[in-house]
């Protein structure tokens, strides 16, 4: 058997560690690939969509848009080639991927860098943040709007890191000559840092808040100022962590790095010495060569040492914070109350409750061994010792009657509602020390004027653990929001305005993740709608919000119980304790235990009251402003009716930021983790695979693969480059302009594209055109000299065309009044005819009674008695037939009285026919008697003579009767191809809308199936992390492509699980006729598959091949599409065929057309068994079945509409003089053992 012509090509197969690994194909399956990994081992089975063909595997490029394959596979491979040699970054078109090193990069972010990449287009340099900075502050000069850059990605990716370097690339690029407000911008990252990050299992310096950061710009486009609007601050941690999680960097920072004097003065202690610190992980961060008072070392540090990171030093990052306080012009009083208020919360954390024996009403009190903690907190907070205590274990209650005030009562608290009240003062106390720090900042930044600005969106990613509860459950709502915005803007902007210019570029379908938002925010059954209503019961629980959002939501694809989790820990939480969510990357379980707790903020009125009136200044004016600005007790005065959630807060401000970057140009960075332990050059690839997919970067591929990711108008391109030109050319209109520029230059018509108000440039292209419009003179020179004789080509073809279409439109004009003349003639007649024809055919009814009347006026001549009487009688009748005919014509009569007219007259003929044919006829017997032996011997005469005539007449009669038996029979054939594709087109409008119905099933299980294999993703990589277990899914079968049509299959033989040489083998070996047309039907559909899959996967640089001519495949894609089949027979009949045909290579060349060729076929029953191709100028193409499949024609006899082409069908005789002229006998004797046809078997 031949080998395949894929045996040498390398592949991309799906690999569950590396994302993809190289192999080779050595099968075809029914519905997929059997791939040989070259790293040895079994075959693997893969579906045909997850097979890709790969690059060299040493090849790295700046844009992965400048690569020949566009696929995930590659994407990831020239990625994970670029972070190995320390090239963190990489482009997709416009988008950013930047790869967290976990390392330092020598020179990657020195001022020598932010200058080279100052005022360069992106891609005339190396992939950088800086160059995504750069182009943000160049659009925004040159679309005069302000400007968006979104980074993304998950926590431990470098979101906080990207961040920094693009402020720091805008302040120090386009900073004033003070660099005052630059300084401030850049010092307010550590302090919010401090404040506002955390350690989390996945990331030592994880912000567990989002900020959108603006750097504004005056009129002379310098930074004139900042804003930072900061979104969702984590409040829980403040009270507890998991294992190898910290509290707020602050914490640690003031316990490890503040002076001995501020120690003292704020009694801080170790970290495991701290309620609210020690659940978590107690240990520093420290760098080499540092160190700590062991007094202030926690036990798990001493034993274990400190934790490390290049980036974290608590000892080094507390003077940090000291020195951005001092920029932010934070004075040293403030300072110490700010630290004195953070010490308080941590003293606060220690105060413990118990029951109170002597309370009858059972309340609870603080312990003994809590009271320092308590005077310390108290005495931090400018509180009175005994009024918090107060506050703490017990709430004011005030009855309201008919909407006045009543009598306040003092209502006790148990040990865990103590405990609860302790927690929500810390939380409240921290988040208002959170608000001041980013009110400072902004204090620090004014500016009075603003033309634009630049923001930088950096919030938390998407968040998945062991237990998620509220604060993970709004992260990946905002993160829900980001990628629909995301998919607008990217793919769904971009195809609107590729349609909108006329670029023809195919749509691109892409998961949209508008369901699962809706699940979330919808009014009255959404999520946060029915936690808001459950606050509002006497009596709200966790167990019957979940059971509401479960009733609320029934049959939602989106939503799911949380033993459908492919997580083990996950399964075993009960119904109404969770649920579970599938975001667009990967299912997440909710434990909504603590989602009431968390959504309501608000303090008890006498805790709220109490730090009102403190007597710290600092403590006094937070909670007074943040009273006034939200007024929570007139709020809480109203009733629960009119409560203000965090979850409905969070979603105005995120409202309020996605319509301030819907305003906005937009810049894309989608951050990327390598590995989950965060070591350098360590790539895991199904990790990072599973990032891109989630970002939707294999959407852009495949847009980016026929999209135009660079473009300007043509004004604008005009304004740029024509003092690069001669005036001669600079006075052209801006559209001809840039066709003459582009000719100049010599660009590849592949590179770019006309739009009606734009011109497009493919991905890096622009870059490229920029520096050749600002090369050296000389060669733009003889490039000026080339566009001017083009321009005069380009100007006469044009007026060549115009005088050619004006001659084209006069004869249209003409032949079209012609023929409006000859149908408003046709339709007149018709009326007329339509109108006449009752009297006209009446009349011709009723002249046939002259005829009769003629044969009446014969037979009256005939008679030898009686003749006058007889003749009167017929001028009688003559006369009232004409007197009929003169009333048909002049009187209205319809069809029945005409009719009846014709009737009478008839009968009236007829009687006096019949009463003188009588006397003629007694006449005649008379006279016959007498001649009827002269007649006799006449007659004897006469018969011989007529049966040699009617010898002649019925040989005759017999021929025409057969030429009309062929005739009925052509017509009877032509007659049942008719009928039969009536038939067909029934069929195929009744198949279309199944198969549209098919089609949206498909996708509803693709997408299903995509959903369960990113939920298994997520899972095993939460496992990894947590030495888990996670359920082994097996993910269904792909379902067949809709667009394929079904055909009838033989059901006797199950050839799915063929091989591809077991078909081959079968077809040239087996004698059993049903087994071989059920090979060879399946081996065809094989080659389809294949074929289909080259084209998709073809190299985008390559022409694409053909292997019949144009007309034959699109006659097989309709015939696949209506269902065409023609019945076979028992004996395959031989036919052959002949067409013109012009290789796809040859009709982009002068005369391609001219210099046509001529294609051959034989087809044995409905499959092709042997193909000729003639060329003028090249030799002939042989082709035979079994030998040469994969470059032959793979569709039936029935798909090509070779039958119903009229000429296409020629005599054997011709075929066989054409192939063995051009050496085919001596071709078929060289293969005659591998020839499938059976008929040229027996032909050898």
């Amino acid at each position: 058997m031949a080998s395949l012509p894929f045996d040498n090509r390398v592949m991309w197969y799906p690999c569950s560690v590396s994302g993809f690994a190289l192999g080779k194909i050595v099968d075809l399956g029914s519905s997929t690939f059997s791939v040989q990994p070259l790293s040895g081992g079994q075959p693997v089975t893969c579906p045909h969509d997850r097979v890709f063909p790969s690059e060299e595997q040493d090849k790295d490029v700046d844009d992965n848009c400048a690569l020949m394959y566009l696929n995930e596979a590659t994407l990831l491979h020239n990625v994970k080639q670029r972070y190995l040699k320390n090239k963190i970054y990489t482009y997709v078109a416009n988008i950013l991927i930047a790869v967290n090193p976990y390392c330092d990069i020598p020179k990657l972010y020195d001022s020598d860098s932010i200058k080279s990449y100052n005022g360069k287009s992106l891609g005339t340099m190396p992939p950088h943040v800086f160059a995504i900075g750069d182009k943000a502050y160049r659009d925004m000069l040159h679309t005069k709007q302000s400007q968006a850059i979104i980074v993304s990605g998950e926590s431990g990716a470098g979101k906080t890191e990207s961040t920094k370097y693009i402020l720091r690339y805008l302040t120090e690029s386009w900073g004033t000559s003070a660099g005052s407000i630059e300084d401030r911008i850049r010092q307010s990252n550590p302090l919010m840092e401090a404040f506002g990050n955390a350690k989390t299992v996945r990331n030592n310096n994880s912000s567990r808040f989002g900020k959108f950061v603006e750097i504004h710009f005056d009129a002379k486009n310098l930074v004139c100022g900042g804003y930072i609007s900061h979104y969702l601050l984590e409040k829980s941690r403040v009270c507890v962590q998991s294992n190898e999680e910290r509290n707020y960097h602050i914490f640690y920072q003031l316990c490890g790095g503040a002076p001995p004097e501020v120690q003292k003065q704020l009694r801080l202690l170790p970290p495991d010495q701290f309620h609210f610190l020690n659940r978590g992980c107690t240990k520093y961060f420290l760098s080499k060569g540092n160190s700590v008072d062991k007094s202030r070392m926690s036990k798990a540090m001493l034993q274990q040492g400190p934790l490390h990171d290049i980036n974290r030093d608590d000892v080094k990052d507390f003077q940090r914070t000291w020195a951005a306080m001092d920029h932010m012009g934070i004075t040293d009083n403030e300072k110490m109350a700010i630290f004195a208020i953070i010490a308080g919360v941590l003293h606060l954390g220690n105060i413990a409750f118990e029951d109170d024996v002597e309370d009858k009403k059972g309340g609870c009190d603080v312990t003994a061994a809590s009271q320092r903690s308590l005077s310390d907190a108290a005495t931090l907070f400018g509180l009175n010792k005994d009024d918090l205590k107060q506050a703490l274990t017990s709430r004011v209650m005030q009855a309201t009657r008919s909407g006045v005030k009543g009598t306040a009562i003092m209502v006790p608290l148990k040990t865990g509602e103590a405990a609860s009240a302790r927690d929500a003062l810390a939380k409240s106390v921290y988040s208002h020390v959170f608000d001041h720090i980013v009110s400072r900042i902004n204090q620090a930044l004014p500016f009075s004027t603003s033309k634009n600005f630049i923001g930088i969106l950096d919030i938390a990613g998407f968040e998945y653990f062991q237990h998620n509860s509220f604060e993970q459950f709004c992260i990946n709502y905002c993160n829900e929001k980001l990628q629909q915005f995301f998919n607008q803007r990217i793919l769904k902007e971009e195809q609107e305005m590729y349609e909108k210019e006329g670029l023809g570029v195919k749509r691109i379908e892409f998961t949209d993740n508008a369901d699962c938002i809706e699940l979330i925010e919808r009014k009255g059954v959404g999520i946060f709608d029915i936690l808001d209503e459950e606050h509002k019961l006497p009596r709200p629980t966790y167990d019957h919000f979940t059971t509401e959002v479960y009733n609320k939501n029934k049959n939602h694809r989106r939503i799911g119980l949380p033993r459908k989790s492919k997580l083990k820990a996950h399964r075993e939480i009960r119904d109404d304790q969770g649920f579970l969510i599938r975001h667009f990357a990967g299912g997440v379980v909710y434990n909504t235990e603590q989602f009431l707790e968390k959504n309501n903020d608000a303090l008890h009125h006498n805790l709220e009251f109490l730090v009102a009136e403190s007597s710290n200044g600092l403590v006094k004016h937070m909670f007074s402003k943040g009273q006034s600005a939200s007024a929570p007790s007139s709020a809480k005065s109203t009733g629960k009716l009119n409560f203000d959630s965090v979850g409905s807060k969070f979603r105005a401000q995120l409202t309020k930021l996605l319509e301030k970057l819907k305003s906005t140009g937009t810049s894309f960075i989608r951050c990327i983790k390598p590995n989950s332990k965060m070591a350098d050059h360590m790539f895991e690839g199904s990790n990072v695979l599973s990032q891109l997919q989630c970002a939707g970067m294999h959407n852009v591929l495949d847009l980016m693969q026929q999209g135009f990711p660079s473009r300007t108008s043509f004004t604008e391109l005009y304004n740029m480059y024509k003092r690069y030109l001669p005036p001669v050319l600079a006075r052209l209109d801006p559209r001809l302009f840039c066709k003459a520029l582009f000719k100049a230059l010599g660009l590849n018509e592949h590179d770019f594209k006309f739009g009606m108000t734009k011109v497009f440039f493919r991905a890096g292209k622009f870059a490229e055109f920029d520096q050749m419009m600002k090369s050296d003179p000389e060669n733009l020179a003889k490039l000026v000299e080339k566009v001017k004789v083009w321009l005069i080509r380009s100007r006469f073809k044009k007026a060549q065309y115009g005088a050619w279409s004006v001659i084209k439109l006069r004869k249209k004009i003409e032949w079209r009044r012609e023929m409006l003349i000859k149908i408003q003639k046709t339709v007149k007649m018709w009326i007329t005819k339509r109108r006449l024809r009752p009297k006209y055919k009446g009349i011709q009814k009723v002249r046939t009674l002259h005829k009769e009347l003629v044969q009446m006026d014969s037979i009256i001549n005939k008679l030898k008695k009686n003749k006058d009487s007889a003749k009167a009688k017929c001028q009688q009748l003559t006369a009232l037939i004409n007197a009929t005919i003169q009333k048909i014509k002049v009187q209205p009569m319809s069809r029945e009285q005409i009719d009846s007219e014709y009737n009478a007259l008839l009968a009236q003929v007829h009687s006096q026919i019949q009463a003188v044919s009588k006397m003629v006829e007694e006449q005649r017997m008379n006279e016959e008697k007498e001649r009827l032996r002269k007649i006799q011997e006449e007659m004897e005469r006469e018969r011989l003579k007529k049966e040699a005539e009617e010898k002649a007449r019925k040989e005759e009669e017999l021929r025409r009767i057969q030429r009309m038996e062929l005739e009925a029979q052509r017509k009877a054939e032509e007659e049942k191809r008719r009928i039969q594709e009536e038939e067909d087109r029934k069929a195929a409008e009744k198949l279309s809308s199944e198969l549209a119905a098919e089609q949206e099933d498909t996708e509803r299980r693709r997408q299903a199936i995509e959903q369960e294999r990113r939920d298994r993703e997520l899972a095993l990589r939460l496992a990894q992390e947590d030495q888990d277990q996670v359920e082994d899914v097996s993910l269904p079968a792909p379902t067949p492509a809709s667009g394929a049509v079904k055909r009838p299959s033989l059901k006797k033989h199950d050839l799915s699980t063929w091989k591809y040489a077991d078909l081959r083998d079968t077809i040239n070996t087996s004698c059993d006729m049903e087994l071989l047309d059920a090979c060879k039907e399946e081996f065809h559909r094989r080659l389809k598959v294949y074929h289909a899959w080259k084209t998709k996967n073809k190299n985008k640089m390559e022409t694409e091949e053909q292997r019949a001519p144009q007309d034959v495949v699109h006659a097989g894609e309709a015939a696949m599409h209506l269902g065409i089949t023609e019945d076979d027979d028992d004996e395959p009949k031989q036919r052959f065929f002949r067409i013109p045909f012009i290789r796809p290579s040859d009709r982009n060349q002068d005369g391609g057309y001219q210099n046509k060729g001529w294609w051959y076929a034989h087809f044995d029953g409905q499959w092709i068994a042997r193909q000729l191709e003639l060329h003028p100028d090249k030799h002939p193409v042989l082709l035979l079945s079994g030998v040469d499949d994969l470059q032959m024609c793979e569709l039936s006899l029935a798909e090509t509409g070779l039958t119903r082409k009229r000429g296409a069908e020629v005599l054997p005789a011709d075929f066989e003089s054409q192939w063995r002229a051009c050496g085919g006998k001596e071709y078929m004797l060289k293969n005659r053992t591998r020839i499938s046809s059976q008929y040229l078997k027996k032909f050898l």
